[in-house]
């Protein structure tokens, strides 16, 4: 076994990796960009080294830099973890020339698979039956639409190198593969360096199903089960479970050996996952990620294996630490929190953490993330902030034990997905396993619902929130500080409170007076009682006309956001004697709603355009803005090129009302 290894990544994964070294005695090296210094994988592993600025191109993507890092600290070994360099065959040949192991698999089958045409061709030959398409080297725009064409609308263009939705774009006409080719490329070549593309054909309600393989140098691979990843948005996964449900056992024998088939086939080693698409009793081979995946502690839940130790041992020349894969005991699931508003078409959010509380770890439930309170979530690196994955000993019990977790997440500075993912939890298409990569666009209405005034109980747990909190810091050790008097004596007669609160575009105006061992709330004409008081950090005991209940309530500044038989709700406190009016807005002027990059300026000065239209597309966090017209008008002023690099705020477009006449 190795003695020190170096991890060339960041992050979650980075601060996994560590953990297991340091459970083995291993010395753990990390490296990290300068917008990483005071990170949390910088300061678990027992020396970190720089490697460059914020952006991944000049720091984690940077070879010569993170081979400097692993000889300047004596690392034998380094583990890529996943993203960034983690399928780079050219990386993983340069340690290997470096005389320094790659805890991954020969770069020969990082280059088979890495390209999708290639690996097909690949599995045709061995026999694992792949989507009908086009994997050719002719990339004519006329030569891919005529493919598209013979294999039939509606089609997929996937990017050839890479993955994780990346350069993919479902074409459902034919008038419409123009437009989505030269997305895809795009795409593509900001991804991966690569624009070509393949075709394939669109299956309507797929699901995506993958094996984890593992193999060793020394002529054993292995099947660990599936995992079903079908619960997607903008193609990438946002809920994984093992095993795969509801696969009758003849699909799933097939699957496991198809898995293995494919890794023979390119002379595999290490951890692996084999991906396919299923309809039906169909099943594809889609590609194969040659490196350790995200979802991968659902595998580790249900069959308590440590895969991170596997890859190390595999990696320092030992053979598979079992013969074959041990039954899967129970059932495990897993769901990704990111920084992103599920409200705007997830798109990405950044900003500091200020206020991060996840669940406590427990046997049933494993907790991964490499952020805490106070940390940024910058727009350089991908939004994910954390991995809830909870265990059952059937699946009912697991999606019961992620939605206790998730009740108890409490997050604040930056918008995230949390409500979506408790509404995707408890939805009873996920009860009865309704799966297929189309989940979340066909029940958007349920995950993703309209917003609605914020109904009583929010409005009160809201007003209590700001009365139990103290006017002042009382007097240390005085029991007696008038700062913290919760009666409402006044010298005449009983206190009354004024709250105003904005609910989105909603104005809500309270009056609290105080009764004996409580209040009297007044709202828009209704009249309750209101008393509690706080259970524990972020959660009030909340007493409505006599009806008791748990709210979680979690206020940031003047900001207060409120959780509530699975809806939420983020009530803002506003002067209650402030003129009527709101806040000033500057119209017409359309900004970069984050940091990123202009890849396409779609309209020119003096040019008339239509509500929602398509002005302009950003590249950030991995993912692509478009900037739309939020009414009709005429373009004024453009306020950036492209290839400009804008910084949040920054004008893209300003626009103005057309003429009357």
């Amino acid at each position: 076994m190795f003695r020190t290894i170096l991890v060339a990544n960041r992050g979650e994964i980075a601060c996994r990796i560590i953990r297991t070294a340091r459970r083995l005695g291993l010395r753990s090296i990390a490296v990290f960009s300068e917008a990483d210094a005071n990170s949390l994988h910088v300061q678990m592993a027992d020396a970190a080294y720089p490697i460059g600025p914020a952006r991944a191109a000049d720091s984690y993507l940077r070879m010569d830099r993170i081979l400097e890092a692993a000889r300047a600290s004596g690392a034998e070994a380094i583990h890529p973890g996943y993203g960034f360099l983690s399928e780079n065959a050219d990386f993983a040949e340069a340690c290997l020339d470096a005389g320094i192991a790659f805890i991954g698999p020969p770069p020969a089958a990082i280059r088979a698979m890495g390209n999708k045409a290639e690996s097909k061709a690949i599995m045709e030959r061995a026999g694992v039956p792949v989507v009908p398409g086009y994997h050719g080297e002719e990339q004519s725009e006329a030569h891919l639409a005529e493919q598209a064409a013979r294999i039939g609308f509606p089609v997929l263009i996937k990017a050839s190198a890479g993955g994780g939705g990346k350069g993919m774009r479902p074409v459902l006409r034919a008038e419409d593969f123009a437009a989505q080719l030269a997305g895809a490329r795009r795409e593509a070549k900001a991804a991966f360096g690569d624009d070509r593309v393949l075709l394939e054909r669109y299956l309507q309600r797929p699901r995506h199903v993958e094996v984890q393989v593992f193999a060793d140098r020394h002529g054993r691979t292995i099947h660990l089960h599936t995992r079903d990843c079908s619960v997607q948005r903008r193609h990438q996964k946002v809920l994984e479970e093992a095993p795969a449900p509801d696969l009758p056992p003849a699909l799933r024998a097939r699957l496991h050996e198809a898995a293995i088939a494919a890794a023979r086939a390119v002379g595999y080693v290490s951890a692996g996952t084999v991906e396919f698409i299923v309809e039906g009793k169909d099943a594809f081979f889609m590609e194969m990620n040659t490196r350790l995946q995200v979802e991968h502690p659902v595998t580790e839940m249900v069959t308590d294996l440590d895969l991170v130790e596997w890859q190390l041992r595999v990696a320092a020349g030992e053979p598979l630490p079992l013969p074959e894969a041990p039954p899967p005991r129970g059932h495990s699931v897993e769901v990704r929190l990111y920084a992103e508003d599920p409200a705007k078409e997830f798109r990405p959010s950044t900003g500091p953490l200020r206020h991060f509380h996840l669940p406590e770890a427990a046997p049933d439930l494993r907790i991964e993330s490499g952020v805490r309170q106070g940390d940024a979530i910058t727009p350089f690196y991908d939004p994910m902030i954390a991995k809830l994955v909870a265990w059952g000993p059937d699946r009912p019990a697991a999606l019961a034990r992620l939605g206790a977790a998730l009740a108890k997440c409490r997050i604040a500075g930056i918008t995230s997905n949390l409500g979506f993912l408790q509404r995707l939890v408890a939805h009873p298409a996920m009860a009865a396993a309704e799966l297929d990569t189309g989940f979340a666009a066909r029940f958007v209405a349920d995950l993703r619902p309209e917003p609605r005034p914020a109904p009583l109980p929010a409005l009160a747990a809201t007003a209590l929130e700001v009365l139990l909190a103290p006017l002042a810091a009382p007097a240390p050790g005085d029991p007696y500080s008038p700062w913290d008097r919760r009666d409402g004596w006044r010298l005449q007669g009983g206190g009354t409170r004024v709250l105003a609160l904005r609910d989105g575009t909603e104005a809500h105006r309270l009056r609290l007076a105080h009764l004996a061992g409580g209040w009297r709330l007044e709202v828009a004409g209704a009249s309750a009682s209101l008393a509690g008081h706080r259970l524990e950090d972020g959660v009030l005991h909340l007493v409505l006309d006599g009806v008791a209940r748990r709210v979680p309530v979690l206020r940031d500044g003047d900001a207060v956001q409120v959780s509530l038989d699975g809806a939420g709700w983020t009530l803002h406190l506003a002067d209650p004697y402030a003129p009527p009016g709101g806040d000033a807005v500057v119209e017409g002027r359309l900004a970069a709603p984050i940091p990123g990059r202009v890849v396409q300026l779609l309209v020119r000065q003096g040019e008339t355009v239509s509500r929602g239209q398509v002005l302009a597309v950003l590249e950030a966090m991995k993912t692509e803005l478009r900037i739309t017209a939020p009414a009709d008008g005429v373009v004024t002023h453009l306020g950036c090129a492209v290839g400009d690099s804008v910084e949040e705020g920054t004008e893209i477009v300003t626009l103005e009302a057309p003429k009357a006449g």
